[in-house]
């Protein structure tokens, strides 16, 4: 007589992909804060700091949303979309901040091809993870999962905009791409943060 597990429902393997997604995501920024802060010292590199204090913001979030979903009636999931809306706030904020210090300070850091090695590989396995969190979100229905997976995908969509400023600051010594490329993170940071903020108004 063999032995063998029956097979876990659908939504269950799928609720434990979005955990893992969400561990994965965890785990990926806590080293890279310690990465890039070494990164960003021996550069002097204001973006690559900056970038790793948007890791730690991509930290709270994942911490949040492992929070909702330990929830299995998902009646934080209010109170965790908000934390994920100020995540966006604090994100645009602050690039906003240091994108116009940088400009105006014109801060030239130097090359790293540490930090363009690190930024790349954080920009493929950002956005391959924010697929799978929009897929399994969707198909669970935790908007939580959904909405953290923006997050994610802004953290990739930085990881290329610092990627192409200190790839053009190594290359063409244009030091004020850096910064400029941040601008589009701004922009998208914001209108996510609103996006959310309307949908938590009562209908």
């Amino acid at each position: 007589m063999t032995n063998s597990s029956p097979r876990l429902p659908e939504h269950e393997r799928l609720f434990r992909r979005g955990v893992a997604l969400e561990v994965t995501t965890l785990a990926w920024n806590v080293v890279g804060v310690v990465v890039l802060a070494f990164l960003a010292l021996a550069a002097r590199s204001i973006a690559l700091l900056g970038f790793g204090l948007d890791s730690l913001v991509e930290i709270g979030a994942s911490t949040v949303v492992l929070w909702e979903l330990a929830n299995l009636q998902g009646d934080r999931e209010r109170r965790a979309l908000s934390m994920i809306a100020v995540s966006f706030a604090v994100i645009s904020l602050y690039l906003a901040v240091q994108s116009t210090a940088n400009i105006v300070d014109r801060a030239h850091p130097h090359h790293s091809p540490g930090g363009i090695a690190w930024t790349a590989a954080t920009a493929v396995v950002m956005f391959a993870l924010a697929s799978g969190k929009a897929r399994v979100g969707r198909a669970i229905d935790r908007q939580v999962l959904v909405r953290e997976g923006r997050v994610t995908f802004v953290d990739g969509v930085l990881a290329v905009a610092i990627l192409v400023g200190l790839s053009l600051n190594a290359l063409v010594g244009w030091w004020w791409a850096d910064p400029a490329c941040t601008y589009v993170i701004v922009g998208y940071g914001a209108r996510e943060c609103l996006d959310i903020t309307k949908s938590l108004r009562p209908r």
